[in-house]
């Protein structure tokens, strides 16, 4: 199964402030939805409160410590990031999605056979952040710059990562 880590990251790796982005780029959401589609997501709870409703065409993995927290029918609760990768596993998963938060990305990063970034060209507060990554351990695979625009308030890169040493 391959486990690609999704996200937008400033240069500061915020990636969120009180379980909200702190930007709006069109053409990332754009993005996430073209390669996320058809695939399992997995996320934990407070990401996928902030959704307000699972996805289209997407299986929702959601990680948290509450036993009794429910998800709608089609979709799958677990109370550890382990417990989620079991079930992939038996249900024949072939890409997972890793789409957030911090904490769930600081616990998959180690697993991750992927990184699909969405680097920006911004230092905002917030209170979540991406982990640091160790760059001499992946090789860049896809790389495509975005200026500000009307519809951008700031410069982006799309760039992709690829693990280059064992896990």
């Amino acid at each position: 199964m391959k486990i690609s880590l999704i996200a937008a990251l400033a240069e500061n790796n915020i990636i969120g402030k009180e379980n909200d982005l702190v930007w709006r780029l069109p053409d990332d959401f754009k993005r996430f939805k073209a390669l996320t589609s058809g695939h399992y997501i997995l996320m934990g709870r407070k990401t996928f409160e902030s959704l307000g409703k699972p996805l289209p065409n997407r299986t929702h993995l959601v990680v948290t410590r509450n036993a009794e927290y429910q998800v709608p029918e089609g979709h799958y609760v677990f109370q550890t990031v382990e417990d989620a990768f079991i079930f992939s596993q038996k249900m024949g998963v072939d890409h997972l999605y890793v789409i957030g938060g911090g904490e769930i990305y600081k616990q998959t990063l180690p697993l991750a056979d992927e990184l699909v970034l969405t680097e920006i060209k911004a230092k905002p507060e917030g209170d979540t952040k991406f982990p640091e990554f160790d760059k001499t351990k992946w090789k860049i695979t896809f790389q495509d710059h975005h200026p500000a625009d009307e519809r951008h308030q700031y410069p982006f890169t799309f760039i992709t990562y690829e693990r280059i040493s064992p896990k």
